[in-house]
């Protein structure tokens, strides 16, 4: 079972953000995954959870597995909703500044090369669930790196919706995230298999992914 040592369990501890990068750049470095709770900077929680209370619920689409002609849609491996965020409203701005930051002090302290990053709003309704998966194939450098913010206010054991990263294809157990709000993951995508245990309520996360730049021939990795 995966052990993780660096987890700030007092939601109303506050920390520098250049404190915290090093902190998460520590983690990747030493263990491939990073997991601290309820670290995600308060005017940022509330901004993307007031954002998400405002939007329409038909913004939310079925979630896919695949990106362009290999996109499919199979609700036997996952259930979850997701809305693409694109930075037009003042929370997706505040989102993709930090994000950057994060990206600007991992490639200097790291050198991973991260180039481009896309993220969604995901929504687990009552009974979803998003089973074992990988979110990068090793050597395809499709991400690099995946990140998850949680939203969830007041969270217990009964409501299930955890996120489970295993040390590998053949580990059965894993490391449980709850997904309480401010909490903040980030792992190595090629590295950890991953699932999103059957959420009994609604569950809410902003999910994101940097990848390198494999662009050739002046053709823009990821498409435009």
């Amino acid at each position: 079972m995966l052990s993780v040592e660096t987890i700030f369990t007092n939601s109303k501890d506050h920390y520098n953000c250049d404190v915290l990068f090093e902190l998460i750049a520590n983690d990747i470095e030493r263990q491939g995954y990073s997991i601290h709770l309820g670290v995600l900077p308060e005017d940022l929680t509330s901004s993307l959870f007031l954002h998400l209370l405002k939007m329409d619920a038909d913004k939310f689409k079925n979630a896919g597995i695949g990106r362009s002609d290999d996109y499919i849609k199979n609700k036997f491996v996952r259930t979850d909703e997701i809305c693409w965020i694109a930075g037009n409203s003042d929370a997706g701005k505040q989102w993709l500044k930090w994000i950057t930051a994060l990206q600007h002090y991992l490639n200097q302290r790291l050198f991973l090369g991260l180039f481009s990053f896309e993220s969604h709003f995901s929504h687990y309704g009552c009974g979803d669930y998003y089973k074992r998966h990988y979110d990068a194939f090793r050597g395809e450098e499709n991400r690099v790196l995946s990140v998850v913010a949680y939203l969830n206010s007041d969270w217990t054991a009964d409501d299930g919706g955890e996120l489970v990263i295993y040390k590998d294809d053949h580990d059965k157990e894993g490391v449980k995230v709850v997904p309480l709000m401010g909490t903040f993951v980030a792992f190595l995508s090629e590295e950890f298999p991953h699932e999103v245990l059957m959420a009994n309520r609604d569950r809410y996360a902003v999910a994101g992914w940097f990848r390198i730049n494999t662009s050739i021939n002046n053709n823009i990795d990821p498409p435009r």
